[in-house]
């Protein structure tokens, strides 16, 4: 690779957090403008006060004074629509940002939450967007617009007196430095609080979606205790940050007072001296003012403002290291032939492969059972053969293409899962199995019926428009299962895998999935199950047989349970009964 194409690569993701800010151009120069107005409108009070006590009151002219009085009416009120303007801009600038990288954020958190196996947290990335919005929003992006004006006031103060414009240069520097002494003390500390705040958010997330087991455990004391060790961290990491950054900050307001007091000092010892006026003395205190307003400013909100450059980098790092996903050429529609090619697979955060070297065919509309002890890779298989995790080494095939390579928008309705761990959203019955679609009342009926809850569905007050929540609702964790087979099943799919399909099913529910399994057997759809339990059995065309992560049979079921019908004693009562038995008693022709 050349060293060209290698800076392009590292520039390119680089590039797209930047390229939506360059989108926003020419409202950042609006902005921009707008603050120019701005800056100078607030010359308008320095410049009343000085006409008032050099003219009004030497004349005693009232008319002079209300003609004056109305035109810095009309200007405050012009700065007053000019900075309702700006920040109507601003908020325009959120929104866009938002419109520009919400979309792409969203898929990147996915796709972090689908490699990471949940152990990250996937909504970061839209966190620190909306971070970067309320920033966006605030009064303090402000303080960065107004802050290059500050010239404009010096430069009226030497206008008005050298020694005025000297004191206001020297007020600027002074407060410059302590926003500079302020940052480089507290970055760190925060940087430090907000990594273990995300940390603990984490924790705390990790702990609530396992309410049950921890209370049924008595797991709440220790982990509470977990969580507060961590959360005092955090406070005391955040408390160092805000101490040292109070000093800073009431040091700038101390000094701003200080200067503007002296300020009104030299003032008037200039005015005593017969060196300006006193309509000077008055107006230079308030430019002074508004000279190091946006200095002090910065000093006040330079916490928000190191905030929300961590969240920049942060989302500049997301969309670096996990860049957008390139447009796939559309494919037909896929018939179901489903191949392994010597694939080896390493799950998200593990070390060691979980499954080695597997090879196998599946046609178009068979039946393959996978079985084989517990942790030894049937749902790392399960979530490679639809392609969830890709494979370190060989390939998936589905119709003979890369199935990691699928448009997955567009192979998607051709898939059907059910995952061991059942999910469902809140949301109504069936918009869980129309996959949140369109809804098609006939399909949704159509995959109820073949997963056999149709009539258990019509028992509920509000039949298919009963709201459940992700945990189910009040559903049973069989009705939670057989509704998600229903999303497996919903639009005919052509490859449908079920992880464990009857892990949480009573008798009823067994007999109903293996009338599924053979009615997608008349279909033509090719099905792949991973069960431990013996009532799939009679809908099998093969079984493959997993072992410490490699094939240790595959072929047609009769003939896979014939060579394992000499279980080796090594393999004790507790494995062998993961294992299907080989000849089941009530089994009809088995």
């Amino acid at each position: 690779m050349t060293t060209s194409t290698k800076q392009t690569e590292q520039r390119a993701p680089a590039e797209e957090i930047r390229s939506a800010l360059a989108r926003c151009r020419d409202s950042f120069v609006a902005v921009g403008v707008f603050s120019c107005g701005i800056n100078v409108l607030f010359l308008v009070p320095a410049i009343y006060m000085l006409q008032v006590y050099d003219r009004v009151l030497t004349s005693g002219s009232e008319a002079t004074l209300l003609m004056l009085t109305l035109i810095v009416l009309f200007l405050l009120a012009t700065l007053g629509a000019l900075e309702w303007v700006r920040t109507q801009i601003m908020v325009r600038v959120s929104q866009r940002i938002d419109a520009l990288l919400g979309d792409r954020l969203f898929d990147l958190s996915f796709r972090q939450a689908l490699v990471s196996g949940g152990a990250q947290s996937g909504a970061q990335p839209l966190q620190d967007l909306q971070g970067l919005r309320q920033f966006a929003t605030g009064s303090g992006v402000f303080a960065f617009f107004d802050a290059p004006w500050m010239p404009l006031y010096l430069l009226v103060m030497f206008a008005m007196h050298p020694w005025f414009g000297w004191l206001g240069v020297f007020s600027a520097a002074a407060l410059l430095l302590i926003s500079i002494a302020n940052e480089r003390s507290t970055a760190a500390l925060l940087k430090a609080a907000n990594q273990d705040s995300l940390a603990n958010q984490a924790l705390l997330a990790r702990t609530l979606r396992n309410a049950e087991a921890i209370e049924a455990l008595g797991m709440i004391g220790n982990l509470r205790h977990r969580w507060r060790e961590r959360s005092n961290k955090v406070l005391e990491t955040q408390s160092r940050a805000s101490a040292r950054g109070g000093r800073w900050v009431t040091l700038s307001r101390w000094l701003r007072l200080t200067l503007q007091s002296a300020a009104l000092g030299l003032g008037a010892y200039l005015v005593l001296e017969n060196e300006m006026s006193s309509g000077m003395l008055i107006a230079g205190a308030i430019l002074l003012g508004r000279a190091l307003y946006p200095i002090d400013q910065l000093t006040s909100v330079w916490k928000q403002f190191i905030g929300a450059r961590e969240q920049y980098a942060r989302v500049n790092d997301w969309l670096r290291r996990i860049p957008s996903q390139p447009e796939r050429m559309s494919l037909p529609a896929p018939q179901g032939r489903l191949s392994a090619e010597n694939i080896t697979v390493v799950p998200p955060g593990a070390q060691l492969p979980a499954l080695r070297a597997i090879s196998f065919e599946i046609e178009a509309g068979e039946i393959v059972g996978v079985i084989g002890p517990s942790a030894t890779g049937k749902t790392t298989l399960a979530r490679t053969l639809l392609g969830i995790w890709p494979a370190t080494q060989g390939k998936v095939r589905l119709d003979g293409a890369d199935i990691y390579g699928w448009s997955r928008t567009e192979l998607g309705p051709h898939l059907g899962y059910l995952p061991q761990d059942v999910e469902l959203f809140d949301g109504t019955i069936a918009e869980n199995i129309a996959r949140f679609g369109e809804p098609d009342s006939e399909k949704i009926v159509t995959a109820a019926r073949l997963a056999g809850v149709h009539e258990m569905v019509l028992k509920f007050p509000q039949g298919y428009d009963t709201a459940i929540g992700s945990a189910g609702g009040l559903l049973t964790g069989g009705q939670r299962q057989r509704i998600a087979l229903a999303r497996a099943l919903y639009g005919e799919p052509k490859l449908i895998v079920l992880d464990e399909p009857n892990s949480s099913l009573d008798d009823a529910g067994d007999a109903a999935l293996l009338a599924a399994l053979l009615a997608l057997k008349a279909r033509g759809a090719t099905v792949v199950v991973i069960s431990h339990r013996t009532g799939v059995l009679p809908a099998l065309d093969k079984l493959l047989v997993l072992k410490d992560g490699q094939l240790a049979a595959f072929g047609p079921r009769d003939e896979v349970r014939k060579r394992m019908q000499p279980a080796p004693p090594v393999v004790g009562a507790a494995v062998a009964s993961q294992v299907l038995p080989i000849r089941p008693p009530s089994f009809p022709g088995s």
